[in-house]
């Protein structure tokens, strides 16, 4: 078996699994009520979420490729890789060419980040088109060189999960964090609890819900003492959250995986959640579980009025433990039996296990080329990618009462939908014309054995490509706004169509935009001052001529404000704010006044503030004329109001003379 953070010793499995009963000699288990009501929670689907994947050239604080390869700084490979199943990446915007064989169809092997905001819209959006309700964001110890790129994806979450309608919450893991005691305290108090005023942070019985996991474990990951972990508790509680363990498999018996004297550590939370990769296998493992841990683990919760929220996991990759889908409809069903709410899903994206519901490759022609990694149909049967998320969809609604009780799987391994031809890549793509701050594009339609739906464009950075725009199934053009005055750009573009496929790129073509008197920003790199900022996200960021950086305000407080110190007093004509360009931010109407001033501490109003609309489909630009006459060296723009995020947000600050 794989080995990870979670990964415990395989003699816990095998002490857990003696004493297995026979299929078909389960007595039905009567339903037990949940300590608390449905909310967030309790009756729900939630999953774990890693979203711990980065790539060389993301621009993740990480740099380098983040739980992809066992060396980070080295492009993953054959030789050089830390998963055990390879993703199926086909409804990604942003990939990462690798170094590993071209898949067994011919196409290369590219791998996603976590890191990009297109990435997690996708896995968010994945969520709630297969009825999962609530993602647990894991949070290992952020104090060391991970942190700026897990706090980057707490904030990534977040978006995601506000634009797609599905709840999130954070989930911390203490294995190895030796002051977690007093440094997860700090953590929530100055970083994750500015999340709860999420509109889609998940709540449960009126209070923000958190997970505490690891507490309890008999290894050398987790050697916390009792009174240790009990303080914990009780201080989460005391700040007002439903708080979640993720406890240890025998936390019941107090023994095996599970360390002597934490049953007052046990019973002081919430709702329990124990772990069981590496614990079961096999059918018959898992209706021994039902036996041995589920039913009197029920029973004991209830009996003490807390929650209760066992794993559902689909089983390695790896191990070929799936048995396409009946491994894990087993585990749904014996819920079902017991009457069991609420369950955890293990895991979304853990691809180093092989233990995710992702979309995953369904064949050796969607893996890489000696590799070594088994495909979903490694037991002969086929199965679509996205299928163990349709399981996931199809147990939570039998839980819900939605469907009957079954013990067969609801919908089969794989629907064949009739397309699995990619549309050709668009032809002949060429710059029509350019502008400062823009480049027109044109291309030949591409063709399809079902039907175009539309067309990606992207900017290439490297070895990296970013979408910058879509247009629709009966448009052979696009023109890419919100650029930089006297730069080179590259593009190419794709087609996608119904079923989801997507055409290889087309050839790239390079643009540079026009200089000129009236192109000239006058801001680019000036000094900045701001209001505050949050994390990384500071206000040089919106001078910088990047627009793939920006400032973001401090969270939750408007007003805030942006400024810049042109250097002397100017005639300003007008002002043009962008957002990064990718369509993963959404389309927000953001409410913004400009102010000016002679010496940086007297301000006078240049224009009243008014809803300025930032659309993807427009290039995320909005342009702000000013009054014939305005005359300023400091101009700040004071945010009052944003639709899509709590806080002022712009990647670029572009001012121009009249």
């Amino acid at each position: 078996m794989t080995v990870s953070r979670r990964t415990l010793l395989q003699a816990v499995t095998t002490a857990g699994v003696a004493g297995a009963v026979g299929l078909g000699q389960i007595p039905l288990a009567a339903p037990a009520a949940a300590a608390s009501q449905p909310g967030d929670v309790v009756g729900k689907v939630t999953v774990g979420y890693q979203g711990w994947f980065a790539c060389a050239g993301d621009g993740a604080p990480i740099n380098g490729w983040w739980h992809w390869a066992q060396n980070w700084g080295q492009t993953p490979s054959a030789t050089n890789k830390a998963i055990v199943a390879w993703p199926d990446v086909r409804d990604y915007p942003a990939t990462y060419r690798t170094a590993f064989g071209d898949l067994g169809n011919g196409q290369h092997a590219a791998l996603f980040s976590s890191y990009d905001q297109s990435t997690v819209d996708v896995h968010f959006r994945w969520m709630k088109q297969y009825g999962i309700d609530t993602a647990a964001l894991q949070r290992f110890n952020p104090t060391g060189g991970e942190g700026p790129t897990r706090d980057a994806m707490a904030a990534k979450v977040r978006s995601a999960a506000e634009s797609q309608g599905v709840k999130f919450y954070v989930m911390y893991d203490v294995s190895d964090w030796t002051t977690m005691q007093t440094d997860i305290k700090a953590d929530w108090t100055n970083k994750m609890r500015a999340h709860t005023a999420s509109s889609a942070y998940a709540r449960q019985n009126g209070k923000p819900a958190v997970c505490l996991w690891g507490f309890g474990f008999n290894d050398a990951q987790r050697p916390f003492a009792p009174d240790v972990c009990l303080d914990v508790v009780n201080w989460f509680k005391a700040q007002g959250c439903y708080v979640i363990g993720g406890v240890p498999t025998w936390w019941r018996t107090g023994d095996r995986d599970s360390r002597p004297g934490f049953t007052g550590v046990y019973r002081a939370f919430d709702m329990l959640s124990p772990w069981m990769v590496g614990r079961i296998g096999t059918l018959a493992d898992a209706d021994n579980f039902y036996n041995v841990a589920t039913v009197p683990d029920l029973a004991e919760c209830s009996a003490h009025g807390i929650d209760y929220q066992p794993c559902v996991l689909p089983g390695g990759v790896g191990d070929r433990q799936r048995a396409h889908g009946d491994f894990m409809w087993r585990q749904f069903y014996n819920m079902g039996r017991a009457g069991v709410p609420s369950v955890y899903i293990s895991m979304f994206d853990e691809y180093n296990e092989g233990n995710q519901i992702a979309k995953t490759a369904e064949s050796q022609a969607w893996v890489p080329a000696g590799s070594g990694f088994l495909a979903l149909d490694e037991d002969g049967t086929a199965c679509s990618s996205d299928y163990y998320l349709r399981l996931t969809g199809d147990g939570g609604r039998m839980l819900k009462g939605q469907i009957a009780l079954t013990a067969t799987r609801p919908t089969p391994p794989r629907v064949d939908n009739g397309d699995t031809a990619a549309p050709t890549a668009p032809g002949n793509v060429r710059a029509t014309g350019v502008t400062a701050t823009t480049v027109a594009l044109a291309w030949t339609a591409s063709t399809d054995n079902v039907g175009v739906t539309s067309y990606r464009v992207r900017r290439i950075t490297g070895s990296t490509a970013i979408p910058v725009g879509t247009a629709d199934a009966n448009a052979t053009s696009f023109t890419v706004s919100g650029l930089t005055a006297a730069t080179s750009y590259t593009f190419d573009a794709q087609a996608l169509d119904a079923a989801g496929n997507v055409s290889q790129p087309s050839n790239r073509v390079t643009a540079t935009t026009i200089t000129g008197p009236a192109s000239d920003n006058l801001a680019l790199n000036r000094p900045t001052t701001e209001s505050g900022h949050t994390q990384t996200y500071g206000s040089a960021n919106a001078v910088d001529g990047n627009p793939g950086t920006y400032w973001e305000s401090t969270n939750g407080a408007f007003p805030q404000w942006l400024q810049v110190d042109l250097g002397a007093a100017t005639q300003v004509g007008r002002v043009v704010l962008t957002l990064p360009p990718a369509d993963a931010w959404a389309t927000r109407t953001q409410t913004i006044a400009v102010q000016g001033s002679a010496d940086g501490a007297s301000f006078s109003t240049l224009r009243s503030a008014a809803a300025c609309t930032f659309n993807p489909a427009s290039g995320n630009t909005v342009t702000l004329t000013l009054p014939s006459g305005a005359s300023a060296r400091h101009l700040r723009l004071v945010f009052t109001a944003n639709t899509g995020w709590p806080a002022g947000q712009i990647s670029e600050f572009r001012v121009y003379a009249a």
